[in-house]
């Protein structure tokens, strides 16, 4: 019989088969087949594969490998696409051999079992799941550790899927169903089509679109596929409703002997030449018996809802609940919930298969549908499942929905030994979340415990985020009680703002979310009514996360200060060290020396209280390690270099023989700062390029990848070699932070840019541009109390100026960073030395000597300080001599 959907599709073979062509040439390239619900795309795929293996033109030189994404993901399939399409490239005995070994409950994740396949996972697999774990304990969850190692499994599966490609035929990989692909699978893809066209591996995507059930990640599906596409790398393939003579030529086989063009004509007009709704009418002639028996109906839905009427009651009240439940269902279930006995149940269901239609029995039912003694039913297709849930009204849905929560609730524990499996947990939640007002309270919290899971077991943060999500929704329907209902807000929200912290931008808009304060603000007030020390404190610290990405530093300074407070009287160490190493990071932005201070007393904290020694909790590691390097580069920021330079090549170093390294790029930074101003331009370059090199092994854009490579840009411009590199490398290094936007390295970078650009400027162009650069940072930092950044770019802007020979105002503006640098004093990631003699210069140039003088007399005075801190003499030497700005200084003159 041929398959409905695949009739005339042969311009649409055409470019599949072009994509195999172009493979055997050489030249990988991905391809979306795309169309709504119904419209053929699975059996053109399929067709395809059938025909690449009859095609000796093909088969000899490439492979056809066939994966599915699948509707119901979660924990236990993070991953899975990815597993599924490695094990599909290799030998089928290889591929059983693989699961004999491991058996079908060996592993609770297919992280884990990747690792078994993929060479070097299974160590971050298990570093990932230990941090992770810390974080539910603390509530601080280390989301720069975890994105990374989020990255890093990324991009050794797609090395690995790349080898299985390049150790035989080169593979045409076809991913059916895209819209259900969990979200590590498609980083995955993205970056194997990041590597087209030169690796042995196409892509060809089957992408469900036009209808409201794509899938939960058919947002951020359809996001990258436009990537893709706006990059040349993608291209797509509509499919449409079939043409007049291939719904004639359906006609002819499905109902042999009508013959008659008339009734391909109307058939064509009343579907469209919707392949599905095609099949329907045609269903409906052959049960009338004769070609004018049957009225053809005048809108589609109306095809489906004949069939469905023509059953008896029980029958429909059974596929009502069956299409509430899913595209799949349980027959237990949707008998209890109907009230018929199972076995009768059983018997009318499959007798409908056998009859009717509509619905068909599987035989790949999972071990916990056994548990249940269960058949498990799935309807013929989506649009028919759609057609018969259209049938209940609003109020319908919800009372169908809140029954089979119950139903399920109460089938759970039935589903086989140890927890209830999590495909079942998930559909209970959905029935929860869609059964009305009654559901909220227990929706809120089966969400929450999927989101847990979900970042726990699987590592698969994305779910987690969506889960977190709904807990949030449900939770937020109901009133506030100062109990269970405040709780489950709090922790959900707590553990979604922790999850998302990586990406958040400002209002945090570009990270996806709504307003990020507003949901830590609404977690601090839960926690107020339930009166939880503990969670006070942690609520509070995440408050003032939000508040420096949403309202800058004084508002998030005074928030930490909050939270050191109520960790203080929670009498929890773990959560007064994590309170006060963060409040420590962020206070030298304000107060250099006050912040120091604050970050010694972490240190003795750490030293002091045998609890926070654990090497086997990486929360602490992580503020340990941040807690040193801070330290370490505050301290050089203060000018005893000395002392900076021994914590930080102590520091860097031991993160070097960490298994997860996730701080290394930030220390490698801070230890690169020093040697620039050290005079060592050599060991600054090779750090740099160390960490760059360590973070695209990584994969994935990073803010401190950007920093790292902005900063490598300055240093080749110093050096005075690779002038046309450090401008390239330091607009790349911009480009990612606008991507990334940590917000307290934007103004940075922006700055290292604008630096670079006037550096290497050769024209007027290119004095417009670094001065915009600088106005944008001072137009941020008036905002964000970013001073330190503030100060360098108006001396930025001051040198731009005095080269254009505007001598006033270059003085003028000279004149305003000076006034900030004497009301707040030394600052992070500013040389004060610098400030004073970029000032000087420009004052003198405005005729101004006896203050240009002054100024000059106090820069060497800092100059001479920062030296008398370096103990190694040849490293003192070359800190007064090798340093240009230094010794511009000293002699009262620049190089130029």
């Amino acid at each position: 019989m041929v398959p409905a959907a695949f009739v005339d599709r042969v311009d649409s073979m055409s470019r599949l088969s072009g994509v195999a062509r172009d493979l055997a040439a050489g030249r990988a390239r991905a391809l979306a087949v795309e169309g709504g619900s119904g419209m053929g795309k699975s059996a053109l795929l399929a067709a395809f594969a059938r025909e690449a293996e009859r095609d000796p033109l093909l088969a000899g030189r490439c492979r056809v490998v066939s994966v599915r994404c699948h509707p119901d993901g979660g924990p236990d399939t993070s991953f899975l696409l990815a597993l599924e399409a490695l094990l599909a490239l290799r030998p089928a005995a290889e591929t059983e051999s693989f699961w004999r070994r491991v058996g079908a409950a060996a592993f609770r994740s297919v992280p884990e079992l990747l690792g078994l396949v993929v060479p070097g996972l299974q160590q971050l697999v298990a570093v990932g799941r230990e941090v992770t774990e810390a974080a539910m304990r603390t509530g601080s969850l280390p989301g720069d550790s975890l994105q990374p190692q989020q990255a890093a499994m990324a991009t050794q599966v797609a090395e690995a899927l790349r080898a299985e490609a390049a150790s035989g035929r080169p593979v045409v990989l076809l991913v059916d169903d895209i819209q259900y692909v969990d979200l590590t699978s498609l980083q995955v893809l993205d970056l194997l089509v990041a590597a087209m066209p030169g690796q042995p591996l196409s892509l060809v995507l089957g992408h469900r679109t036009r209808d409201g059930l794509a899938g939960d990640n058919a947002e951020a599906v359809a996001e990258v596929l436009q990537g893709w596409e706006s990059t040349g790398r993608l291209q797509r393939e509509q499919l449409s409703g079939l043409p007049a003579d291939a719904v004639d030529e359906l006609v002819r086989l499905r109902v042999p002997g009508a013959g008659s063009t008339t009734l391909s004509a109307r058939l064509s007009e009343a579907t469209g030449g919707h392949p599905i709704f095609v099949e329907q009418l045609l269903r409906l002639l052959r049960a009338g018996g004769a070609e004018g028996s049957v009225a053809l109906p005048t809108e589609l839905p109306i095809a489906i809802s004949r069939r469905f009427h023509r059953l008896a009651e029980p029958v429909r009240d059974l596929l009502l609940s069956g299409a509430a439940l899913g595209q799949s269902f349980l027959s237990r279930a949707v008998a209890e919930a109907t009230g018929v006995p199972h076995d009768e149940a059983v018997e009318l269901l499959r007798r409908t298969a056998r009859d009717h239609g509509l619905v068909r029995e599987r035989a790949d039912r999972p071990e916990w549908v056994s548990w249940l003694a269960s058949d498990l039913y799935e309807f013929e297709h989506a649009a028919l499942r759609e057609g018969i849930y259209g049938e209940l009204t609003a109020a319908q849905r919800e009372r169908r929905h809140a029954e089979l929560a119950r139903v399920l609730t109460t089938l759970a524990p039935q589903a086989g030994p140890g927890e209830p499996p999590w495909a079942l947990r998930l559909d209970i939640a959905a029935q929860l979340k869609r059964g009305g007002p009654a559901c909220r309270a227990d929706s809120a919290a089966a969400h929450l415990g999927l989101a847990r899971d979900a970042a726990l077991n699987g590592l698969f943060f994305t779910d987690a985020e969506r889960h977190c999500s709904e807990a949030i929704e449900a939770a937020r329907r109901l009133p506030p009680d100062g109990g269970d209902r405040d709780r489950r807000l709090a922790e959900a929200t707590e553990l979604l703002l922790s999850l998302t912290e990586v990406r958040w931008r400002g209002q945090g808009a570009r990270a996806g979310l709504s307003d990020i304060d507003a949901l830590a603000a609404q977690a601090e007030e839960a926690a107020r009514r339930l009166a939880d020390p503990r969670l006070l404190a942690r609520t509070a610290l995440q408050r003032g996360k939000t508040l420096m990405a949403t309202q800058g530093l004084e508002p998030s300074l005074a928030k930490l200060r909050e939270a050191v407070a109520l960790a203080e009287r929670s009498a929890d160490p773990v959560a007064l060290f994590v309170a006060t190493v963060e409040y420590g990071r962020q206070l030298p932005k304000s107060d250099l020396r006050a912040g120091i201070e604050v970050l010694f007393r972490a240190e003795e904290m750490y030293a002091a209280e045998p609890d926070l020694g654990r090497t086997d909790d990486p929360v602490l590691q992580h503020a340990r390690n941040l807690n040193e390097m801070q330290l370490g580069v505050n301290l050089f920021d203060l000018g005893r270099f000395g002392e900076a330079y021994g914590r930080l090549t102590r520091c860097a170093a031991r993160l070097r023989s960490e298994p997860l390294r996730a701080e290394l790029p930030i220390a490698l930074n801070y230890l690169a700062q020093l040697h620039i101003a050290m005079g060592e331009d050599g060991e600054a370059e090779a750090v740099l390029v160390e960490a760059r090199e360590f973070e695209e092994k990584r994969g994935g854009d990073s803010g401190w990848h950007a920093y790292n490579t902005a900063l490598l840009a300055t240093v080749l411009t110093r050096r005075g070699a690779g002038r046309e590199a450090a401008r390239e490398l330091a607009e790349a290094g911009w480009l990612e932070t606008e991507r990334t936007w940590l917000a307290n390295l934007v103004p940075i970078v922006r700055n290292l840019y604008a630096e670079v650009v006037l550096e290497t400027a050769a024209g007027p162009g290119d004095l417009e541009q670094a001065e915009r650069l600088a106005l944008a940072t001072c137009a941020e930092t008036e905002r964000s109390g970013m001073t330190r950044s503030t100060i360098a770019a108006h001396v930025l802007r001051s040198r731009v100026l005095l080269l254009r020979g505007a001598v006033d105002e270059a003085a003028a503006v000279a004149r305003v960073a000076l006034a900030i640098l004497d009301r707040e004093g030394d600052k992070p990631a500013l040389r004060t030395e610098e400030v004073l003699w970029y000032a000087a210069e420009a004052i003198g140039a405005a005729g101004e000597d006896a203050e240009a003088g002054a100024l000059l007399e106090r820069a060497r005075a800092e100059v001479r300080r920062k030296a008398a801190s370096i103990d190694d003499p040849e490293r003192r030497r070359r800190f007064l001599a090798e340093v240009p700005l230094n010794r511009w200084i000293l002699e009262g003159t620049d190089g130029d």
